[in-house]
């Protein structure tokens, strides 16, 4: 007895052998998506701390220890505006060992605030 798909023998598992690899793909890219997300929102909230101890009137060491304490390896720089001290920061977030993205992150605060 002759099957009606007998020239279709194996074509599952070529299809599987060819989604696997995509399926991987996709789901290693959308972990490293979260995880720069979330060391965008840690440097946000580093860069918003910095900004307040400088509008205090701390020295700029203490801003760069705070930046550096919520985020390993991220570089810092702040100026002065008027009444506003702002400070950036950046850092590099790599993705899969293959992919680097940069994450920057700035915030203000008023100079002399308590």
């Amino acid at each position: 007895m002759t099957s009606v798909h007998a020239g279709e023998r194996g074509s599952v598992t070529a299809e599987l052998a060819l989604a696997v690899p995509a399926v991987v793909l996709v789901l290693l890219l959308g972990a490293g998506a979260l995880g720069a997300a979330s060391r965008q929102v840690a440097l946000q909230d580093a860069t918003a701390d910095a900004a307040r101890l400088l509008g205090r009137g701390e020295d700029e060491g203490a801003a760069a220890r705070a930046v550096s304490a919520a985020v390993p390896g991220a570089s810092m720089s702040s100026s002065t505006s008027g009444d506003l001290v702002c400070v950036s920061a950046e850092t590099d977030f790599t993705v899969g060992g293959f992919v680097r993205v940069g994450v920057r992150a700035s915030s203000c605060a008023l100079a002399g605030g308590l």
